[in-house]
């Protein structure tokens, strides 16, 4: 089992930038593909983006591309580095595992973080 915690959440204003970060508590982190996903009140949890096992690949969502970042490193950590921070990226965002390819469903990805609350101001 993959324990998840997601942090570096909070309050932004628009144009701004937050790193997130994801720390893993299992040995084998290094085997899964890791996902950030968000939810907005109201609405339902979406892609943001993807890392393969080796970090050779990624993926990002069209919204957010050139403005997010996806990353790992062999602590057992995964990162979503967010600049140009707009209103409509205020969600929670949730951090999560996949034994599988990189994927942009979550019904792909196997373990979930609790989620970190990002709020940008306009």
């Amino acid at each position: 089992q993959v324990q998840l915690v997601e942090s570096g959440g909070g309050l932004v204003q628009a144009g701004g930038s937050l790193r997130l970060s994801c720390a893993a508590s299992e040995h084998t982190f290094l085997r899964y593909t890791m996902g950030w996903f968000r939810q907005a009140p109201g609405k339902e949890r979406e892609f943001v983006a993807a890392i393969s096992v080796s970090g050779g690949s990624t993926y990002v969502q069209d919204s957010v591309k050139g403005r997010f970042t996806i990353s790992r490193d062999n602590a057992k950590k995964t990162y979503l580095q967010m600049n140009s921070l707009k209103p409509e990226d205020t969600a929670v965002y949730y951090c999560a595992a996949s034994n599988g390819p990189v994927r942009t469903s979550g019904y792909d990805y196997d373990y979930w973080g609790q989620g970190t609350q990002v709020t940008v101001s306009s």
